[in-house]
């Protein structure tokens, strides 16, 4: 609609130079890495089982959104009006704006939604008016930052929090109803699998990876590690460093066995190979890694 493509416009002309600065820095925290920073200390540093039911929720939405984007089809509006609005590139995201398969298509925004299943959902759990007072706020941010980018149309991002919002319902109610942990976390994984017959974008078969290994992390971890929350500071940050240390290793080397051409081909066998990397890292992550946390703790108590 022209009114959304002329607020686009607007904003970008507002911001001018800073455009690409303000839609980059909101849209990282709503993205890949600024998500998973977030998830990690919620997991590693406060308390366990808030952040794997966090993340469970963000995984579900990000790959449930991917299937309704193959359906809608909507052309981001850099990509249908080039001459007015400016693409801005997610952090980390170094593929040609014009590729489809990895910048995705527009109608929802994922960023909008992810924000909203997040930082509501954290609201939620920290029970604090002030937490529900910065969720509202950087969920709002996200959001607004996905138009200033040009990425999505609001209609996309007002789509991203209703279903962010639907996100947190669906995953309370089956959290309520069904008490079976691998029955409910079934229960996720075959709703997102019918994608794999239509949707042929990056994003969904990140989340799909993400969504497996998080099942498989889950279920080994509560049998074979059980990890417990931590008040020792030197302790959870070195927990952090490690994760991130081990996300960046581990997506570089399970690259190594495959070529560029073949992992940015587009193909279904590549896109697969996407799913199982990424299954491989959180799974490592969260299932086996917190296996060296006593270790952390010995050497923040000397630090300390």
């Amino acid at each position: 609609m022209e009114w959304e493509v002329a607020l686009i416009e607007g904003l970008q002309k507002t911001l001018g130079s800073l455009n690409s600065v303000v839609g980059a820095a909101l849209s990282f925290i709503g993205g890949e890495i600024g998500l998973l920073l977030v998830l990690l200390i919620i997991l590693f540093c406060w308390k366990k089982e808030s952040g794997k039911r966090l993340a469970l929720v963000i995984t579900a939405v990000n790959t449930w959104l991917p299937m309704i984007k193959a359906v809608v089809m909507r052309p981001r509006p850099y990509m249908e009006y080039p001459d007015r609005v400016q693409g801005v590139a997610d952090v980390g995201n170094s593929a040609s704006l014009d590729d489809v398969a990895a910048q995705g298509y527009s109608f929802p925004s994922t960023h909008s939604a992810s924000a909203m299943a997040l930082y509501i959902s954290l609201a939620h759990e920290v029970k604090k008016k002030w937490m529900w007072i910065a969720a509202i706020i950087i969920t709002f941010l996200v959001g607004v930052s996905r138009a200033v980018a040009g990425m999505h149309y609001p209609t996309d991002i007002l789509a991203g929090w209703a279903l962010g919002l639907a996100g947190i319902g669906i995953c309370l109610l089956l959290e309520k109803k069904v008490k079976n942990a691998w029955i409910r976390h079934l229960i996720l994984l075959s709703s997102v699998l019918p994608g794999l017959l239509f949707v042929r974008t990056e994003d969904y078969f990140t989340s799909l990876g993400l969504l497996v290994g998080l099942i498989a992390a889950i279920h080994f971890e509560e049998k074979f590690v059980n990890f417990q929350d931590t008040r020792n500071v030197w302790a959870m940050i070195l927990r952090v460093i490690g994760a991130f240390a081990l996300y960046f290793i581990l997506n570089t080397l399970l690259k190594l066995p495959f070529g560029k051409e073949f992992l940015a081909g587009g193909t279904l066998p590549a896109f697969l190979v996407r799913t199982a990397r990424y299954a491989v890292i959180i799974f490592v992550i969260i299932g086996i890694y917190p296996k060296i946390f006593p270790l952390f703790e010995k050497i923040g108590k000397k630090n300390g």
